[in-house]
Order: structure tokens, then sequence, then C-alpha cells
């Protein structure tokens, strides 16, 4: 019979030992310790897992690498981040993954980029690169690396070619696209998706991970946590009368789940991250909003949760929400989008169209 600790906040079980091999004593000392490390907000399945780690074999790339993966999990770092970094670690385990951080060589670590650049994947390659530099410095701060030898391979790597996808700017071209959204004839919560992401100016990934709990439909409003967003700041989004209506036909084919989009295969998780069509982000929002001349330009790139570069600047924008006039600007956008898509012609943008 296995004894186990119930941990509080998820609905989680820490293995403590099967009895009677495990007295219930020391069961009891388990249990108490793992409470303490709750108290203090460490998951104690967590601190097992890197205990073992450091222990059995803690000193190689492959446990150094799991266990910074680990301090950016318990750091809060989004879900999708820590996906990429595992599967870029995952082209180094097999020829660096077992050796001792300290003794990898700088041409060790090209041979593992070269072969990714082998298969075409330069982009991969650059960011690998990176990924095993964070490595090597973690292993340096924790004691168990001198240096970084990533940093040697500087302007060895074979360059991405760099394509400029230029943004739809041109408001013909923003009808005909919209119209080409009104004629797609797949799945209707993916036709929903296509026609919801201009309206609202989020991330793909924002979109697409949209909860039913997250929207205000009284207020027409959506509220994005913090944890979602890429800045890690709670982000409001005004919905506008036509952005409400999509939502609210979606409340009939979206399964009742947790998600506005809900996977094909599975209700419990949202919509492929592929699904959605990456060229809703070329529509040029920016651009577009300012050429209106109706628009403070710092409540557009509110809107758009841009981040500033100065702290103070920073500081501003953050406390000045903006709220009134960005409840009025998206309306105005979406009834902009309505006559380029109805009118099949350039609509001008002047003050009398907001």
């Amino acid at each position: 019979m296995a004894t186990r600790l119930q941990i509080w906040r998820k609905k989680k079980t820490l293995a403590i030992g099967v009895y009677p091999t495990v007295t219930l004593k020391h069961a009891r000392e388990k249990r108490d310790e793992a409470k303490r490390l709750l108290a203090d907000n460490i998951d104690p399945s967590m601190q097992r897992r890197l205990e073992k780690l450091t222990a059995a074999s803690g000193n190689t790339f492959r446990a150094v690498a799991e266990e910074l993966l680990m301090k950016l999990e318990r750091e809060g770092r989004a879900d999708v981040t820590l996906a990429k970094k595992r599967w870029l670690l995952d082209f180094a385990y097999p020829a660096i993954g077992e050796r001792p951080v300290a003794e990898i060589t700088a041409p060790e670590v090209l041979a593992v980029l070269r072969k990714v650049e082998t298969r075409g994947r330069y982009e991969t390659a650059r960011r690998l690169r990176s990924t095993c530099g964070m490595v090597f410095r973690y292993a340096i701060a924790t004691g168990r690396a001198e240096r970084d030898p990533s940093v040697d391979l500087r302007g060895a790597l074979t360059a991405p070619k760099v394509i400029h996808r230029a943004a739809i700017v041109d408001p013909a071209g923003i009808g005909a696209l919209l119209r080409v959204i009104d004629d797609y004839d797949g799945l209707p919560l993916t036709k929903a998706a296509l026609k919801l992401a201009p309206l609202v100016f989020v991330r793909p990934g924002e979109l697409r991970k949209a909860e039913w709990a997250e929207f205000d439909l009284e207020h027409a409003e959506w509220r994005i946590p913090a944890a979602k967003m890429k800045m890690r700041r709670l982000h409001r989004v005004p919905l506008s009368k036509q952005a409400l209506a999509i939502i609210r036909d979606l409340q009939a084919i979206s399964r009742g789940g947790r998600w506005l989009f809900p996977s094909v295969h599975s209700i419990s998780r949202p919509m492929s991250e592929n699904t959605l069509n990456a060229a809703l982000r070329r529509l040029g929002y920016s651009k577009r909003l300012n050429e209106m001349g109706c628009w403070n330009p710092d409540a557009i790139e509110r809107q758009l949760a841009h981040q500033e570069a100065d702290d103070v600047r920073r500081a501003y924008m953050h406390s000045a929400e903006y709220w009134p006039e960005r409840i009025r600007m998206m309306q105005a956008w979406a009834d902009y989008l309505d006559e380029l898509r109805d009118a099949g012609k350039v609509i001008p943008l002047g003050r009398e169209n907001a």
C-alpha cells in the first residue's frame, strides 16, 4: 500500500513510499517536510526531481538543462516557451546530453549545430546555440562550469535569410482578405477565430487560448490574464458589437467547455497553434489606426499591448489605460472593416469614419 500526501492547490499526490517498508513515522516526517516546502511556495514533487538530478548526474549537460527548465517553470514562463526550449534541447541531448557540462568544448557544440544546419534549419540552429548558452551560463552560476563554449561560435553558423513579410496596409487588400475569410468553408470554429482576430488585436496564441471565464459580455470586455501575455501584464480588450456577435455565436458551437476555440480532437485542449492563419498578423493595425488621425498614438500602442523600451515611458503607459478612447477606437475599427468588406472598394480614413 503506497503512502501518499495530498498537495493543496492542485490535484497532485506525492509518493512517499510503500508500507511497511516506509514506516508511518517516516511517512509523517516526509509529510511534514513537504508541508514546509509548500509553505515556502515550493512544489515538493519538483524539488524531489531536482534533488535526484543533482544527486545522480547533476553535472551533465542534460541534468543542468532540466534543472534550468524547472527554474524557468517556477518563475512562471509560458508553457509554449518551455516547450520550445525542450524541443530545441532534444537536438543536443543525443550528442552532449550525458557529457559533463564543464568538459564540453566549442567544437562539440558546433557539431550538434551543424547537424541541424544540414537540414536547412538555419534559424533553428541559431536558437539552439542561444539555448545551449543559457544552459552553460546556468552551470557557471551554480558552480558546475567555468565558461560558456557557445560564445566561441559567434559567426560560425550560417545566417538565416530574413524574409520580410510586409503588413497589409492597403485598404483594398484588407477588404479582399476579409472577404476571403467570409468565404472560408472549413470548420465553423476556425472561421470564427479568423473573423474575430482582426477585431481584437491579439497574438494568435492569445486568441486560440481564450477562455470563457475571461469574458464579460455584459460589459463588452475581454480580460487576458498576465500569465498569458508576453509582457506578463493583465491586458483588457474592448469588444465591439461585431466582436460580441461572433463570440455569442461561438457559445452554440464551442461545445460548452473551457475554451472559446477547442481542439477538434478534444474539448479539453485549445485549437492547434497551426490552425490560425498567420497572415492575420499582417493587417497593419497600427499604421491604419494612426492614419485615421482620430486616436492618441499612446492609446493605439496600449491596445496593441506593445512594450516601451524606456522605463519612465513604460511606467507612464502602464498607468494610462486610455480605456474610454480604446472602446471608441475598437468600435470605429470594426465599423471600418465592415465597410471595406462589404463595399469592396477603398474607403477614405477621415475623421468622419471614426
